[in-house]
């Protein structure tokens, strides 16, 4: 296997002492040839990180991406690049439409030479019309997925090892669990674009008719708990949101972060330099997470009956009517509550209008063993010459990449529903117009450090989907007690782990 710069992996029979040199060649190989590797990330004090800090660091920093770029890649280079990923839709906001027409001429002003076809594909048919062009070696140069999508082609060996050093930049210029997004079987294969953790939302109004503090979310999910029980016995309206609906996305979004804050977990996807072996959906801190949403659901029945079929959407509307306290979302939802009320009228009106003016952002609540969230967001990815059509252009994709990733695009391009995948984005001016104009990004952004991404394995879909919302089905409905279900999906994960 090569790496994108085209350097052979090192062998697997070399001597230590071999190997050490094969090392060494390798680093100044790639010093040589993707030039300056300064690291950005020396900007950014990650232990600093709060809603603060973030303000205090925006726009302190100038940016020249084109420059930089050409350090990497000549801005004379001749080429071809091939693209695909998910663009801007109909739905989205006009600044999203605006940052990615900007984008393109900006490429095309620093790389006149490299001849670029850039497909918008929809995000619902992408995916299988990437495995489909694969699998007849017509795949594009470079992709840009999901977080979760690229270790299924990286399993299957279709993408080129790929590493920031590769286009200039340093790994500390990115997030940590931005990175183990891209890192399967020890091999890194991508690099993160733009990274997105969700916020704690909450009524304040409702907060201060129960009797609890309207300026404080709670501090841990054992309050959680307890808020939403006095909530319900107080008013009678439900406390928290919880999603439980099976083969939905939305359910291990706002699950997996309790049960990761109990100290449980799917595998070991916790850890620092995780296997993805261990199976831990059946420890004392998964049973806890699962004992705690058991508790609201059926012994103080303070979140919605419906939360079985529930996603995250059925959650908005008794949310505007303040009939829901608490729920976890993006800063995205802002926004939609605000066109929500904007479209209620009458007496429904003024109390959508008090609903936004008493909605609060606040970080997720700790448990006894972390404050976590899922990390999402996307990676850049390069295909496997053999795969490509025409073959692989590696400077055209290493200029692209680069010029995509750096401080100033990761941001803009992240604008509205996201954050900046390279660490110096938060410095540049552009993070703080965004800061200026998004209310409750900086809440949001600063539960980046406490993200964990899913299991990058080509199981995750399955366990995340399907196994993790069945475990809760399970419990809730009384099928299996806590206990039960836990071993049951613990087993099921381990199965499908085993081929069995």
């Amino acid at each position: 296997m090569t790496n994108l710069l085209g350097r052979k992996s090192v062998p697997a029979r070399l001597s230590r002492r071999n190997i050490l040199s094969y090392s060494v060649t390798a680093l100044l190989a790639t010093t040589m040839i993707a030039g300056s590797t300064t690291s950005f990330a020396a900007n950014v004090d990650l232990t600093k990180w709060s809603p603060e800090y973030v303000k205090s660091i925006a726009g302190t920093a100038e940016v020249d991406t084109a420059a930089e770029c050409a350090k990497v890649v000549p801005s004379d280079y001749k080429g071809r690049l091939s693209y695909w990923w998910v663009g801007p839709t109909q739905a989205q906001p006009e600044i999203d439409h605006k940052m990615d027409a900007e984008f393109w001429a900006a490429w095309k002003k620093a790389y006149p030479n490299i001849e670029t076809d850039a497909q918008s594909l929809d995000y619902n048919d992408m995916l299988n019309k990437v495995r489909t062009a694969a699998l007849g070696n017509a795949a594009p140069m470079v992709a840009k997925f999901p977080i979760l999508w690229g270790v299924e082609f990286a399993a299957k060996g279709q993408l080129k090892e790929l590493k920031p050093e590769d286009v200039g930049y340093a790994t500390d210029d990115f997030w940590p669990g931005a990175m183990k997004s891209v890192t399967y079987e020890g091999k890194t294969y991508g690099i993160p674009t733009n990274n997105e953790t969700m916020g704690f939302i909450w009524n304040a109004k409702i907060f201060a008719d129960a009797g609890l503090d309207p300026e404080k979310p709670p501090a841990t999910w054992d309050d959680v708990v307890k808020y939403s029980k006095q909530i319900k016995d107080k008013l009678g309206i439900n406390g928290y949101g919880l999603v439980a609906r099976q083969n939905a996305g939305n359910t291990p979004f706002r699950f997996m972060p309790q049960l990761w804050a109990y100290g449980g977990g799917a595998l070991d996807e916790t850890s620092e330099q995780p296997t993805y072996k261990t199976v831990e959906l059946n420890n004392a801190g998964s049973k806890a997470a699962l004992q705690a949403a058991y508790d609201m659901y059926v012994r103080d029945k303070s979140v919605p009956a419906s939360a079985l079929t529930n996603t995250q959407n059925e959650n908005q509307n008794p949310f505007i009517a303040g009939q829901l306290a608490m729920m976890i979302a993006h800063p995205a939802e802002y926004a939609k509550m605000v066109d929500l009320a904007s479209k209620a009228t009458g007496a429904d009106k003024a109390a959508a209008d008090a609903v936004v003016q008493n909605m609060r952002y606040g970080l997720l609540p700790e448990g006894p063993a972390r404050r976590a969230v899922v990390f999402g967001g996307s990676n850049v990815h390069v295909f496997a010459p053999e795969l490509v059509e025409g073959g692989l252009d590696v400077d055209a994709a290493r200029a692209f990449i680069c010029f995509s990733t750096g401080p100033e695009w990761s941001t803009k391009l992240a604008w509205v529903g996201s954050n900046p995948g390279h660490l110096d984005g938060f410095t540049t001016k552009w993070m703080k117009e965004r800061l200026d104009t998004i209310k409750f990004l900086d809440v949001t952004t600063s539960m980046l450090p406490s993200g964990i991404p899913f299991p990058v394995i080509p199981e995750q879909a399955e366990i995340m989907n399907i196994i993790v919302p069945d475990m809760l089905q399970n419990a809730l409905t009384g099928k299996m007690t806590v206990d039960q279900a836990a071993d049951d999906a613990a087993q099921k994960v381990q199965e499908l782990l085993d081929g069995m």
